[in-house]
């Protein structure tokens, strides 16, 4: 399964825009950008934002490959009902596909 920086980097090469030609494109470190592409790092969702719109996607599209789980909104809910927290507690001791599954999906995004 492709991950968000590896659909950045497709995305990028596919339109023949360099590293450094995007970072500077988005007044963003090459670095910072070459760490997102290697999965080290996550932009913020302003960032990947602008990430899409340079390379002519939907964010939404590049939403798709973070694999981040939602931490605040986790810890939110499970502030505010301590049963989400042990309903999460159990979903998480099945198997990733059974999850998919119980949430209507075959699988993650779609490799293009």
């Amino acid at each position: 399964m492709t991950n968000l920086g590896e659909r950045i980097r497709e995305l990028r090469e596919n339109k023949d825009i360099s590293l450094r030609e995007l970072a500077k494109k988005l007044d963003i470190s090459a670095a910072f950008l070459s760490d997102v592409e290697l999965g080290r790092r996550y932009p913020s969702k302003k960032v990947l934002r602008q990430i899409a719109l340079k390379l002519d996607v939907e964010p939404e599209e590049l939403e798709n490959y973070d694999t981040r789980p939602p931490v605040e909104e986790i810890r939110r809910r499970m502030q505010a009902d301590p049963t989400f927290g042990f309903a999460l507690r159990k979903v998480m001791k099945i198997s990733p596909e059974d999850l998919m599954k119980l949430v209507g999906k075959e699988s993650g995004p779609k490799k293009k």
